[in-house]
Order: C-alpha cells, then sequence, then structure tokens
C-alpha cells in the first residue's frame, strides 16, 4: 500500500536589477524547482519589456522562485539574495539605472515577511556597507512572466550574459564585500 504524496512547492519574488543576472545564482540551488524572469509592482496590466525598460510602467524586474521548502529554506533563499545585490543603493542596480532596476523582496506568506524583515534588520546591524539598507520588504503583487528570450538568458546566450555581467560592475562589488564568503551558501 503506497500513500500518493503530492509536494507543496512555494513561492519567493525578488527584485535585484536586472534580472538576467538574478537568475543564475538561485537555479543552482538545491531545491530550486523553477526562476523565472518577470515584472511585478507596476500599474500597466500585461507588461512587455519594452514597457518596463521606459521606465513608465511602474514594474520592477523581477525573479520568481518555485522551491521546494523540505530541500531549502526561505533564510537560504534571502541569504543569496543579499550576495547579489547592493542593498544601498536607490537608484537601481550598478550599470542599470531607474525605478524597475531597484531592489526590493516581495513576501508571497507572513512568514516571508517576519524572515525578510529579520534579515534586512541583520544586514543593518551588520553594517557590512557604507549605506543604510534601502530595500524594500513588500507585499507580492501579480508576476508577469517576461518574454520568452529573457528566460534562463544566462543559458540561451552565454557569451552575451558574460559580456553584459562583466561591465556591469555587480562582480566587482561582490567582491569587494562579501569575498570568500559568497560561496558559503552554495556549499
Amino acid at each position: 500500500m503506497s500513500e500518493s504524496h503530492e509536494k507543496k512547492y512555494e513561492t519567493a519574488m525578488f527584485a535585484g536589477g536586472c534580472f538576467w543576472c538574478m537568475v543564475s545564482p538561485f537555479d543552482v540551488l538545491e531545491g530550486i524547482i523553477e526562476v523565472k524572469s518577470g515584472y511585478s509592482y507596476g500599474h500597466v496590466e500585461n507588461p512587455t519589456y519594452a514597457d518596463v525598460k521606459s521606465q513608465t510602467s511602474g514594474h520592477y524586474e523581477v525573479i520568481q522562485i518555485i522551491y521546494d521548502s523540505e530541500v531549502i529554506d526561505y533564510n537560504k533563499l534571502l541569504q543569496a539574495y543579499w550576495r547579489q545585490v547592493d542593498p544601498t543603493d536607490e537608484g537601481g542596480q550598478f550599470q542599470d539605472r531607474g525605478p524597475s532596476y531597484r531592489t526590493a523582496i516581495f513576501y508571497t506568506t507572513k512568514e516571508q515577511r517576519e524572515k525578510a524583515l529579520a534579515s534586512k534588520k541583520a544586514m543593518e546591524e551588520a553594517k557590512r556597507f557604507p549605506g543604510p539598507i534601502v530595500t524594500p520588504i513588500l507585499k507580492a503583487e501579480k508576476f508577469y512572466a517576461a518574454e520568452e528570450y529573457h528566460q534562463d538568458y544566462y543559458k540561451k546566450s552565454p557569451r552575451e550574459y558574460k559580456l553584459d555581467r562583466a561591465v556591469s560592475g555587480r562582480d566587482e562589488f561582490i567582491k569587494k564585500y562579501w569575498g570568500e564568503e559568497y560561496y558559503d551558501i552554495y556549499k
């Protein structure tokens, strides 16, 4: 006699600048089912990349993560998130400027909200960065998947992805503020 066990996956959503650079660091974590690039928190229904890039739709570029919470805890996702962004920059991330490139943690449950607030407080108390942490913790709103060519961009267009990432300044920032500690969550 065997019982049917249906897994219940959870959803997390983060904004950290260009979504191309946010997918791969999460994609490699054990327990991640899917990472999708998309848009959220704006006022235009069914936005396109052109709408969001124009900085007039109000949307953030985001990643939506479906994960198995029995394998990976939300706190580990938060650790990975903080290591990808400059949480002190209100104007965007690295070479990408404007409201659609700001940072944000979007919670989908009360528990996620509590963990996100606690992780932000810990980041503030650690004083790792020279300025205040400005990343907001916001209630998740509707997620719109980005166009297909944006999905898994680092796999589909590895050369272009590496070039974009190389000139963005993201990797230099990560190395400066996280160094070898960056890799701790990937072990």
